[in-house]
């Protein structure tokens, strides 16, 4: 009697698991979201209200670098000494301070030191807990971050709502963006009654005895099945890693970081989406600081109805975040990135040469399709590369990415003033190329053999 051979056991779909942890980190990038998307819009009205030039204006934005360019340089060292959880309750309350600082402000020096504090506090928040995210989830990192960013630009999509409200109503921007503040206390405290474990525990406790790492397959993961990993080193000094026993995520699901990481290319990968995200943050401020202006330049739109407009970009990016996430792990993400960038030129030139409020309405909307997928799956793929550095890695995309808040709203704002907010625009498609073609070759540099076979450092 024979015995019929046994059909090969079919491969479960790899899914997203979110866990108190998740939803936790989540928190922060809710207090992100409504700030940027509540505060960005009300740039053109403070700039009014005090009485100063679209330059100067756009001064707001490189006080936001300047906050993410010494947290960049203050992460990789909080982390280490303080722990995650710590740091990132002690953001919490930076954030909180500097909106107190912003909204009660009198005078523009009072808005620029509320805004550099708020960033500093905002930028070490998402640092510690975006490398949290990765470093926890792993082979979903991808859908993990997407996610994040959804959830946060979800919420933040009521922000442009909320300002175009108060100031319809005569109240201003201000009681629309010191919610942030509430936000921002109300998530650290719940982030400081997490579990010190895991992405979590204390520097003190990274001597705990962890799992062996097994031996790294230089070889990309195949269908065949996962490629093995060690457990990231989480930033802890001297490379402890975390015991994987204590992560409810550490489960054999098909490692694509590793297997982006373990390339012969993968440094020079790096350096691609380290200008994909710069070109993302780019793109995406400048637009929130100033498409209202162009709005209302182009269409004769009030103040208010304008500014809540900005809310069709949010809604975009919201919309699009939900569906990249898990589409990411279906197909490569450097495919959808390069795509992305694409197909927020197409929305830019329908609100480059919108003259009705619902055509400009329509153009954001576009434009929100691809903004929305480019910062999660840009940054994504950056820490990938970076196997067990991803808290380095971090560090260096908050330094860059800062560096280009800064530039590009004042840059657009100055041209602006010298051509106007029209001509100005055509920045934004420029940038939007550039994103495109760093997206496009990270992955061919990242096959290609070379001498670096690791992410260079990113102190």
């Amino acid at each position: 009697m024979t015995t019929a051979p046994t059909s090969p056991a079919r491969a479960e779909p790899v899914r997203l698991r979110r866990d108190r942890l998740t939803w936790s980190l989540y928190g922060y990038f809710v207090v992100w979201g409504w700030f940027l998307y509540s505060f960005n819009p009300a740039v053109p009205l403070l700039g009014r209200e005090l009485g100063i030039s679209k330059a100067q204006a756009g001064l707001h934005g490189t006080a936001l670098a300047v906050g993410a360019v010494l947290a960049a340089l203050a992460t990789p060292r909080l982390l280490p000494r303080f722990g995650r959880r710590a740091t990132l309750v002690g953001a919490g309350v930076l954030i909180a301070l500097g909106t107190v600082l912003l909204v009660t402000g009198p005078g523009f020096a009072w808005t620029l030191s509320g805004v550099l504090v708020m960033a500093l506090g905002a930028n070490v928040a998402i640092s510690a807990g975006q490398a949290g995210l990765v470093l926890h989830h792993r082979g979903t990192s991808s859908a993990a971050v997407t996610e994040a960013n959804g959830v946060g630009s979800s919420v933040g999509l009521l922000g442009p709502l909320a300002v175009g409200a108060c100031v319809a109503a005569g109240w201003g921007w201000r009681p629309a963006v010191a919610v942030t503040g509430l936000l921002a206390v109300a998530t650290a405290v719940v982030v400081g009654f997490l579990p010190r474990r895991g992405v979590m525990a204390h520097p003190a406790e990274g001597a705990a005895p962890a799992v062996p790492a097994p031996a790294v397959d230089p070889a990309p993961a195949t269908a065949a099945g996962p490629t093995a990993v060690a457990a990231p080193a989480d930033g802890l000094p001297g490379g402890a890693g975390r015991p994987v026993a204590d992560d409810a995520q550490a489960q054999a699901t098909p490692d694509r970081d590793a297997a982006r990481a373990a390339q012969p290319g993968a440094a020079r990968a790096s350096w691609c989406y380290l200008v994909a995200v710069v070109a993302t943050l780019a793109v995406e401020n400048a637009t929130t600081f100033w498409s209202a202006d162009l709005i209302t330049q182009q269409t004769g739109a009030p103040a208010g109805i304008a500014t809540a407009a900005t809310a069709g970009l949010v809604a975009g990016m919201s919309v699009i975040r939900f569906v990249v996430g898990p589409l990411s792990l279906r197909i490569e993400p450097a495919t959808l990135l390069a795509c992305s960038f694409l197909l927020a030129i197409v929305g830019w030139a329908v609100l480059w040469t919108a003259t009705d409020p619902a055509v400009a309405l329509t153009g954001l909307v576009i434009a929100g399709f691809g903004y929305g997928a480019q910062y999660p799956l840009s940054i994504a793929l950056l820490l990938s590369t970076a196997g067990g550095a991803a808290d380095r890695a971090q560090s260096r995309a908050t330094f860059a990415g800062g560096a280009a808040i800064g530039v590009a709203p004042f840059a657009l704002g100055a041209l602006a003033d010298a051509f106007g907010a029209h001509s100005a625009f055509v920045l934004v498609p420029v940038m939007a190329l550039v994103g495109a073609f760093a997206a496009f070759a990270g992955p061919r540099v990242a096959r290609r053999p070379g001498r670096a076979a690791a992410v260079p450092d990113a102190r």
